[in-house]
């Protein structure tokens, strides 16, 4: 079981091996380059990942199943940035456009956050800079937000 203190210091974690469990694709399908992800601190079995012309997609129950939960509200599917804010797990922060030092970056719009752990996404601003490549949400506060951007504010 995964441990942590409102996301200070290391995770621990209990690994178990089987050999009666094979690996195999589950998805998802169109996920693209993983380039971000999160996880939620009150829930050790709940993640997102952000991925390159992907969008954001979401698990409850440690990677088995995954939903796409950025479907219709973000008008870029290129994630840099996720972060899940330490004080409330429903406040989801994402960043948009990779900042991947490659020839065929995908830029994104700006900032998104949800407040209901994913389900929908209001756009907040930043369109300008193309590339988010890091979201940091201050420990007691989930309003007080620093986001690393490459581009114009």
């Amino acid at each position: 079981m995964a441990k942590s203190s409102k996301g200070t210091g290391p995770v621990e974690a209990d690994i178990v091996k089987s050999d009666a469990l094979k690996w195999r694709c589950i998805g998802p399908s169109r996920g693209g380059r993983v380039v971000a992800v999160a996880g939620d601190y009150s829930d050790p079995m709940t993640f997102y990942a952000g991925a390159c012309a992907g969008g954001i997609w979401k698990t409850d129950d440690g990677g088995t199943y995954w939903e796409c939960v950025s479907d219709g509200f973000l008008t870029s599917a290129t994630i840099g940035a996720l972060t899940v804010a330490p004080s409330d797990s429903n406040v989801i922060y994402a960043g948009t456009g990779e900042t991947t030092i490659r020839v065929d970056v995908s830029f994104g719009d700006g900032v998104y956050r949800s407040t209901d752990a994913g389900r929908s996404w209001q756009h907040l601003g930043l369109a300008d800079t193309k590339q988010i490549g890091e979201i940091r949400v201050h420990p007691d506060n989930p309003d007080l937000v620093y986001v690393a951007a490459l581009g114009d504010a």
